[in-house]
């Protein structure tokens, strides 16, 4: 770490800064090779340095590839997105979210240890949680009943691992195209968004109990139900950025639900 010239504050080289975020020089320079993160000066031997807005802009960057963005997709929030503390705090109400889940697996998985060492009898209630799939189990039955919850839970329960992985990915895929369209300006009615609420309309439909998959629901009025719960709900608003990326959902799902279902 040193100081720039008179004024400018403090900056960082780009091997303290790889240290730092737990990245390398390599990734840093491709980042200013693309024009993702650029160095906010150039030593004249060549050395890149990196100021506090700049370290601003990796901390996002990492934060929206953990979300599961591409390099392209991520250039296009930045353009977008330009209320660093706003975006910042979507990101932050995830990782929340992500820290609660992950304490209560690493709670469940030191419990099962110690009573296996001690030769206990294992409790199966305490064993997964963390990994429950259930936990809007009262939501699912008060907006569509008991018998929608139990056909979701059977048919999640009868997959094999392998399954779900394949069909978590593919909700991780959805949310990431979706955060990235949003992010990239387009109308909610363009013929790109309207696509991926079709992709989006045929995932809801796939899963089992819900009306979107029965004969003669009201897959209308289903799909634009959770539109708008995306939006009202901070839990599901962050799979799509925050709330103004499922604000682009909503308005892109209803959108098609009126021209097509």
């Amino acid at each position: 770490m040193e100081a720039t010239e008179a004024g400018a504050g403090v900056d960082w080289s780009i091997q303290d800064v790889a240290r730092m975020a737990g990245t390398t020089s390599r990734t840093l320079r491709h980042y200013d090779d693309i024009g993702l993160l650029k160095p906010s000066r150039v030593a004249n031997n060549g050395y890149r340095y990196y100021n506090g807005a700049a370290l601003l802009q990796l901390q996002r960057t990492l934060l929206l590839r953990e979300l599961g963005l591409g390099l392209p997709a991520i250039a296009e929030v930045f353009q977008h997105e330009t209320d660093t503390v706003k975006a910042l705090s979507s990101h932050l109400d995830w990782l929340r979210r992500e820290q609660e889940r992950l304490a209560r697996q690493v709670l469940s998985v030191q419990q099962t240890i110690e009573t296996v060492k001690e030769g206990g009898d294992l409790m199966a209630e305490k064993m997964f949680d963390g990994f429950d799939h259930t936990q809007y189990k009262d939501e699912v039955e008060e907006r569509w009943g008991k018998d929608a919850y139990a056909t979701a839970d059977a048919w999640w329960r009868g997959m094999g691992a392998g399954q779900k992985q394949e069909w978590k990915s593919r909700a991780e895929r959805l949310g990431s195209d979706w955060i990235a369209a949003s992010g990239s300006g387009l109308a909610a009615d363009s013929p790109e968004a309207q696509d991926l609420a079709r992709r989006h309309v045929e995932w809801l439909t796939s899963i089992p109990g819900t009306p979107a998959s029965e004969s003669g629901g009201d897959v209308k009025g289903y799909v634009e139900g959770l539109a708008e719960m995306y939006v009202a709900d901070a839990r599901f608003a962050a799979n799509y950025g925050g709330e103004a990326g499922a604000g682009f959902v909503r308005d892109a799902l209803r959108a098609y639900a009126k021209r097509n279902l």
